[in-house]
């Protein structure tokens, strides 16, 4: 049975310093069972985010608060937060796509060949990339092309075109007073992966959990224990359903609203699961290929931000990595999450997300349990959980 879980919100704090208490103080801004649930089964002691806290669970916001350049509060050796100061510079879609070209600029002036990097679509930042995009179209007469909003979450403001006049349309649809430009606010549009793996004729993504505990060294461990977010409708790429999310966006919180929404699983599939059945249809050796091209496009996707992401010892954070897998079994990278939903849909949704914050919590904390932002994090390999590590730069250089 799952647990009532209610708790209520608080706000930002004005910090105190105090003597080290002697159990882990900890504080959050919004209602999280799964973590609160974890909290509670380690003996520590909830507080406002206004008292003196060792560990904050922060929207992203928070955080932002917390590391804020007027903010004359500055965290001591045993406080941590979930949340790099910038994480948005990986989470946001026009900045992973600008760190990502900068990136294979780099690789491609290093090694030659950006034959083992394509795994971001064709994308365009609007409005500065308009005019590019439009020869794009020209070019690809007929193509399927994704907009989406720079920074919006569960599938918000999200649609499809196939002429660029559907684009000035809905953006002056939307935007009565906003003539002057093509869109408000910041956009990408990305070439439309139409040809997805299907099961069951309906199109999915993947759902893969990624732990960073350093960017500097570079340290990040994958959880085993991902997921497969389907859709509810059968997958066409008819122009007549361009409009349709059923068919076209994975998000949770869209195709809950359909008549076809199915409680008992979620519309959900393991990672296990998957596995077994890309092998049992495909086979093992390119089921393995294809999750060890996942592994190369996270790591890749990671080492992309190092250079513009504020690296603190403080810091810790889960990413939510959606990847899209063609029918080719070749990943694609759709986007990255810095708060991914902790929410849950069913009963093993709920056993899954507890399972992901306790491993997180393992790899995180020292050894007695007791957060120090001078320890290294070097979990054990029995505190990893289900994690398993991706990239350790400081091991792979000793």
């Amino acid at each position: 049975m799952i647990p009532n879980c209610t708790f209520s919100c608080v706000v930002f704090p004005r910090y105190l310093t105090v003597a080290m208490p002697k159990k882990v103080r900890f504080a959050v801004d919004a209602e999280r069972c799964v973590v609160m649930q974890n909290f509670a089964e380690r003996g520590w002691i909830q507080v406002s985010p206004q008292e003196d806290w060792n560990i904050y669970w922060a929207r992203t916001q928070g955080c932002r608060d917390v590391f804020r350049v007027d903010n004359r509060f500055r965290l001591r050796d045993d406080q941590m937060v979930n949340h790099f100061p910038n994480s948005g510079e990986i989470s946001r879609k026009d900045r992973l796509v600008r760190n990502w070209n900068i990136y294979c600029r780099s690789w491609k002036k290093n090694k030659g060949s950006l034959q083992d990097m394509d795994f971001l679509p064709t994308t365009y930042i609007l409005p500065g990339d308009y005019s590019m995009l439009v020869e794009a179209v020209k070019r690809e007469t007929g193509a399927m092309w994704i907009v989406k909003p720079a920074s919006s979450s569960q599938g918000a403001g999200i649609f499809l075109i196939n002429k660029l006049g559907m684009l000035r349309r809905l953006s002056w649809e939307s935007k009565p007073s906003s003539h002057s430009s093509i869109l408000s606010g910041s956009y990408v549009v990305s070439k439309y992966i139409d040809n997805p793996l299907l099961i069951g004729g309906k199109k999915f993504d993947l759902r893969m959990y990624v732990l960073v505990t350093s960017f500097r060294p570079l340290k990040a461990y994958l959880h085993r224990q991902g997921f497969c977010r389907f859709c509810t409708a059968k997958y066409t790429t008819s122009v007549h359903e361009l409009d349709n999310n059923y068919i076209h966006l994975t998000n949770v919180s869209i195709q809950s609203q359909g008549g076809e929404y199915n409680c008992m699983h979620g519309g959900k599939l393991s990672v296990e699961n998957l596995r077994l059945f890309l092998e049992s249809t495909r086979g093992k050796e390119v089921t393995e290929k294809l999750f060890a091209s996942i592994s190369w496009l996270i790591m890749h996707s990671l080492k992309a931000v190092v250079p513009v992401m504020a690296n603190d010892r403080h810091c810790f954070e889960c990413y939510g990595y959606d990847i899209i897998i063609d029918n080719r079994l070749k990943p694609w990278l759709v986007e990255v999450n810095s708060s991914p939903s902790l929410f849950f849909t069913t009963q093993k949704d709920y056993f899954l997300k507890l399972k992901i914050v306790d491993d997180v919590l393992s790899i995180v904390l020292p050894p007695d349990g007791f957060p120090s932002a001078k320890w290294d994090k070097t979990p054990s390999r029995r505190a990893m959980g289900d994690f398993d590590l991706l990239l350790d730069e400081e091991l792979a250089a000793s």
